[in-house]
């Protein structure tokens, strides 16, 4: 089966091309498709299996980051997007990416019900912050994208990165559900408490990045689609790394499903 994967462009999104390349070195029929082509065209997102939304600065950031991007995708695609998600189909929002899908209500989708329950909002440090950090996959996590990972580096480069739940029963309720898909941690594995530079947000328990409860939706703020060789690491010349980045297994684990589930 071949497994075709959309790739959101346009108005600033400006990841778009490392995204498409991850996901045809996964294994999928990986095409980009700017915004205005895909309105004019929804059989294009009807005969895809994943849609991406890559990081970039959609709209420049104007209002906060991702929530003009995300008022027109919810207005101007609602329907189309809610039966996708209904067919089981799989989604990633990658930085601005997972700030545009909070915004519209994509993630957490409690109930299946797009509603806002969470934000992402400025960093604890008032600097775009651009580093490289360690994450870890909780155990028992229901996400796709991230099964059979335990820890891996990926960098970040946000200023708008900080989750934050609507309130706690929101944060509760991710834990019960296994839709903590990513924490940030320290070097040595440990938690990172909330303190900088491990956790380089000051995001609540760590998150860098959450699912839906069926494991399918993702999003998250590191960027897996910018380690898919070893010498994008910033230490290639002094670690002994596997030659493929370490961010490219999260994009194999989703061909991978959708090759055999859908």
């Amino acid at each position: 089966m071949t497994v075709n994967a959309l790739i959101l462009t346009g108005f600033g999104i400006n990841c778009d091309n490392e995204t498409q390349r991850a996901l045809a070195r996964a294994g999928a029929n990986a095409v980009r498709v700017h915004l205005n082509d895909l309105l004019e065209d929804l059989d294009r997102l009807d005969n895809a299996h994943i849609l991406a939304i890559p990081g970039g600065f959609s709209f420049g950031d104007h209002v906060a980051s991702g929530k003009i991007l995300a008022n027109r995708l919810r207005h101007k695609l609602g329907a189309p997007l809610e039966k996708f998600v209904a067919d089981g189909k799989l989604v990633i929002g990658i930085c601005n990416g997972f700030q545009v899908m909070v915004k519209m209500g994509l993630l957490p989708l409690f109930d299946g019900k797009f509603v806002q329950a969470t934000t992402l909002a400025w960093n604890d440090t008032c600097r775009f912050e651009n580093r490289w950090i360690r994450l870890q996959a909780p155990a028992g996590n229901c996400c796709v994208w991230t099964q059979g990972i335990d820890q891996l580096e990926l960098p970040i480069r946000h200023g708008e990165g900080k989750f934050i739940p609507g309130d706690d029963d929101v944060l509760q309720r991710l834990r019960d559900n296994g839709q903590i898909a990513l924490r940030y941690v320290r070097p040595d594995g440990s938690p990172a408490n909330g303190e900088f530079p491990f956790n380089p947000n000051g995001a609540a328990d760590d998150i860098a990045g959450i699912c839906s409860p069926s494991g399918r939706i993702f999003g998250l703020m590191p960027h897996p689609e910018a380690y898919q060789e070893r010498v994008n690491h910033p230490n290639w010349t002094s670690l002994s790394l596997p030659e493929e980045g370490a961010g490219l297994q999260v994009f194999r684990n989703a061909v991978e499903f959708a090759r055999n589930e859908l």
